[in-house]
């Protein structure tokens, strides 16, 4: 047998690395030379440093089904351009790409069109729904190409693939075009498509593993997404020139010398890229706070690999236990870290504060700083409640005389952000615990002590501090922004208050945050505590990045940008750098020309590949979810109501699980729905409202779609 044939069979197992197979088959140049010649004819495809088998070329032949093809540079007149966000089971949503809304699609009116394709629209005259869009697919001008999805095997007994974004739609699949996949795998298929969806057939290109494993599923979802834990090799070239690097003298020239002042650094105990350092003194005017940040654009220069690389992934990406990270380690742990007992070049924000906690001046320059105590949160908060032993007094000896005016500070603006009515939802964040096999052994609810809440707040008044300086000073900027709701919002956060007996009274035509935040604590504590505050977050825009300076309606503030995690967010980058050129005096004009269309690009991109972040970080955590909830089916739990919808009652349980309790378990008749808060059988009169407790049993556990199944407790 060739050694090519070796290698092929080897990977079609499962997907292999270079170096698994040099030890499986010998480590000789020949499995090297041959793995490369089967890439190059596309045989086998290199993901994240794994070989994967591809799937056969002749499968490319996708579109002989398809209408007549339309020019989408001359559409037809009247067609609108748009995106295909949602495949039901009889019916479809496309998203137009002006923003206007979205279209409802009629399942024979879909031509077989696949979420993420771009299509060509056009709207029906008379709707069945009046007010509403509706409308039939011309064409199809850009197919997605790929989808991630799972292996199954179907009720006639066939292999099919069974995409993620339309787990309705099962496609078969032919044994030549497994590529080594079994069933029960996650994988990513290429669509054959047809006229219709029942035409449509799917050819594996690479597979995971089982998707019972939520490691397995993650990494599909990675794929889905486009993020990537590894580099590409210039970018790995230039990071590794850093690798061991040190401040030199030439760098810490022109700088202000902070090493002086004892600075420390507070974050979890596992944080290695350490991106912020505080220091606090009292004295009789008030307080001098300062934040300080690692100067990353000092060692990430423009047109660099480094810098382009950054700019695409805009946000490093948190899940389980692991990161993919926005500037790889060399940096982001490395001469980039505020690690203890090391000089490091920084950007400081330099505030006077008075006695009530309010900004009197500030002023941002670039330092040397020598960071005294790698702090962590729960070592803080021993300090604080007094819990310490005398090992933690002796850590936090060179730093202690900080901490009684760290803590003075945050309660005074604590008390300022309720005074200006800066919201505090209570989002319901989950600690995930993983074993040595990346299995998921426990979930729980994540716990904010105060040293996390005051870290929070000195960030908060560094990234207010350069929100205002940019604006004030009329600089290209990326601010972070977060705008009033509009008429959608609001009325959906009306009909929201109003179905939990809160009858809205607001001054003005749009609630203010400070009302809102009223609304908040009133119920804080109550059973309906839940309901109000998913109520109030869905009735509000989603912050973003944007070149202009609009406010954050959330934080109530008239300015405010991010400025702290240049390590693991680009905008902070991107205005390190704007800011650095500020200092250095460059001209209005000048900064205007190098920055404003760059401001702009940022904004797009952090924006939309934060989107996508949020994605993988909400899918994975299901994932993991789902995988620990298998372990306790036929359980039974006592929850609460989270969410009420026509096809049944989501269950959060103490420990952050949420799980679907379906119409057919509850209801008898048709079920009758308030406002999305309430939910009623009107034969049998039984009710359940947001809010309520009850008790369920766990029937089923979907690791692969991270879902979660209960029925009422016997």
């Amino acid at each position: 047998m060739s050694i090519k044939i070796k290698i092929l069979k080897e990977v079609e197992k499962r997907p292999l690395s270079l170096r698994q197979l040099k030890e499986k088959l010998g480590n000789d140049r020949r499995v090297a030379g041959e793995v490369g010649a089967l890439m190059s004819q596309g045989r086998l495809i290199k993901r994240e440093g794994v070989l994967y088998l591809a799937a056969a070329p002749a499968r490319k032949a996708t579109r002989a089904a398809r209408p007549a093809p339309i020019d989408p540079k001359n559409p037809p007149v009247g067609s609108l351009a748009c995106t295909v966000v949602k495949l039901g089971r009889t019916f479809g949503f496309a998203q137009r790409q002006d923003g206007q809304g979205d279209i409802f699609l009629p399942g024979r009116s879909m031509r077989g069109a696949m979420p993420g394709d771009e299509v060509l629209i056009k709207l029906f005259d008379h709707p069945r729904v009046p007010g509403t869009q509706e409308g039939e697919v011309l064409a199809v001008t850009a197919p997605k190409e790929e989808f991630v999805g799972t292996v199954r095997r179907s009720e006639q007994g066939r292999l099919v693939f069974v995409p993620d974004a339309c787990p309705t739609l099962e496609m078969p699949l032919k044994k030549s075009a497994l590529a080594g996949a079994k069933e029960g795998d996650k994988a990513v298929a290429r669509v054959i498509r047809g006229e219709n969806h029942g035409a449509h057939q799917a050819a594996i290109a690479l597979h995971f593993g089982s998707a019972d494993q939520a490691s397995q599923c993650v990494k599909a979802l990675l794929y889905a997404q486009g993020v990537e834990e590894t580099f590409p090799p210039e970018v790995r070239q230039e990071a590794a020139a850093l690798k061991g690097a040190k401040v030199e003298p030439d760098q810490a020239r022109g700088r202000m010398d902070l090493r002086a002042l004892p600075i420390f650094t507070i974050d979890s105990a596992s944080t290695k890229d350490i991106d912020d350092a505080i220091s606090v003194t009292e004295n009789a005017n008030g307080f001098e706070l300062g934040v300080h940040i690692a100067d990353v654009s000092h060692y990430v220069q423009p047109g660099t690999a480094l810098d382009k690389e950054a700019l695409r992934r805009a946000t490093s990406v948190y899940y389980a236990d692991r990161v993919a990270p926005m500037l790889p380690k060399e940096l982001s742990n490395g001469i980039c870290s505020l690690n203890p007992g090391e000089n490091r070049l920084a950007f400081s924000c330099l505030m006077l504060l008075d006695k009530t906690g309010k900004i009197q001046e500030y002023r941002f320059a670039k330092t040397l700083i020598h960071s005294r105590v790698k702090g962590v949160y729960s070592e803080l908060n021993a300090l604080y409640e007094g819990s310490e032993d005398e090992a933690l007094r002796a850590k936090y000896a060179p730093v202690a005389s900080q901490l009684p005016a760290l803590k003075k500070l945050y309660d005074l603006r604590v008390a300022a952000r309720r005074a200006r009515g800066g919201l505090e939802i209570e989002s319901g964040e989950s600690q995930l615990t993983l074993n040595e096999a990346g299995v998921c052994v426990d979930v729980q609810p994540h716990e904010r002590g105060l040293t996390e809440a005051i870290i929070e707040e000195c960030m908060l008044l560094a990234n207010q501090c350069a929100a205002n300086l940019a604006r004030t000073r009329h600089l290209p900027f990326v601010y972070r922004i977060h705008e009033k709701p509009d008429a959608e919002h609001k009325e959906r956060l009306f009909n929201v208050l109003k179905a939990c007996g809160i009858e809205p009274a607001f001054a003005g035509e749009t609630p203010t945050p400070r009302e809102l935040s009223a609304i908040l604590d009133s119920v804080r504590g109550q059973p309906l505590e839940r309901a109000v505050h998913t109520g109030v977050l869905r009735g509000m825009e989603k912050a973003k990045y944007a070149p202009e300076p609009k406010g954050h309606f959330g934080l109530a503030l008239a300015d405010y940008a991010h400025f702290t995690s240049p390590i693991r967010r680009y905008p902070d980058l991107a205005i390190h750098r704007i800011l650095s050129a500020w200092l250095e005096g460059e001209s209005p004009e000048l900064l205007a020309k190098l920055y404003e269309d760059f401001a702009a690009q940022v904004s797009v991109q952090a924006s939309q590949q934060e989107v996508k972040a949020q994605k993988v970080e909400r899918g994975a955590e299901d994932c993991y979810k789902a995988e620990y909830m298998r372990g306790h089916l036929g359980e039974v739990f006592e929850g609460v109501i989270s969410g009420v919808t026509a096809h049944g009652l989501y269950v959060e349980l103490p420990n952050t699980v949420e799980g679907l309790v379906h119409a057919s378990h509850l209801c008898q008749g048709q079920p009758v729905l308030v406002e999305g808060v309430r939910f009623a059988d009107p034969l049998t009169g039984a009710s359940w409202s947001m809010g309520d407790t009850m008790k369920v049993q766990v029937v089923k556990a979907d690791v692969a779609l991270g879902k979660v199944d209960f029925i009422p407790a016997p």
